[in-house]
């Protein structure tokens, strides 16, 4: 795969044989995000897990100290005073049957969060093939279920992420963009390896975080040594 020369230039800054320190992989992270538009910074966290045990699972979501920068478009499922609640708290869609249907017949997928009631689960559960390979169906764990629908908007919006395991047991992030600076980012991704951490299954042996890599959307990834993090 040929890259660009902005791409080839960043990765002269990175030794790749070596583990770096949160800090310094962050701030090479903002030097190599070069790209003409704001770039996200993710990370890939590899676990010493197995996903395919319902006892290893890694799941769960929290809201960044600094947010992710990014504009969230909130889909709320529900109905009576939860709707209200939902439209108050400023979720840009909100609706029952109709919003289902919509989904269904047309593919309609202009949201990046969907948040309902328990009630409405019987409801939203039919759009599981649909939202499921997306990320998207809604989910108690992750906070994407719930009653208090106004309070789950708020914290859609003020940047809450969630993480859970890939099949090849790795949970893949956002933790901001790079016009945050080193700082921010360094408070966001402490946030979210704490969490996985305190989210450790009791069943996992061994090393638990197995390797870590920070990466701007358009740049080259930076190893962070696995002993330095959590």
């Amino acid at each position: 795969m040929k890259h660009g020369k902005k791409y080839v230039d960043g990765v002269k800054l990175i030794d790749r044989s070596k583990l770096y320190d949160t800090e310094e992989a962050l701030d090479l992270c903002v030097k190599t995000g070069t790209a003409k538009f704001d770039e996200t910074v993710e990370v890939h966290v590899k676990l010493g897990v197995d996903s395919r045990h319902a006892d290893q699972q890694v799941r769960g979501a929290i809201v960044l100290p600094n947010g992710t920068g990014k504009n969230v478009r909130v889909l709320a499922i529900c109905k009576g005073d939860a709707a209200k609640d939902a439209e108050a708290a400023g979720a840009e869609f909100v609706g029952a049957e109709e919003m289902v249907q919509k989904i269904q017949s047309e593919n309609w997928m202009d949201f990046d969060v969907l948040i309902t009631t328990p009630d409405m689960m019987g409801l939203v559960g039919r759009l599981g093939k649909v939202l499921g390979p997306r990320g998207l169906m809604p989910n108690p764990k992750a906070g994407t279920v719930t009653r208090d629908i106004g309070k789950a908007i708020t914290d859609a919006k003020a940047g809450k992420i969630e993480y859970r395991l890939d099949k090849t047991n790795i949970i893949h992030c956002t933790i901001g963009k790079v016009s945050f600076g080193g700082q921010k980012l360094r408070e966001n991704f402490d946030a979210l390896l704490g969490a996985i951490v305190k989210a450790k299954p009791a069943a996992s042996k061994g090393q638990y975080v197995k390797s870590c890599v920070v990466a701007s959307t358009m740049g080259p990834g930076v190893r962070i040594n696995p002993n330095k993090v959590g």
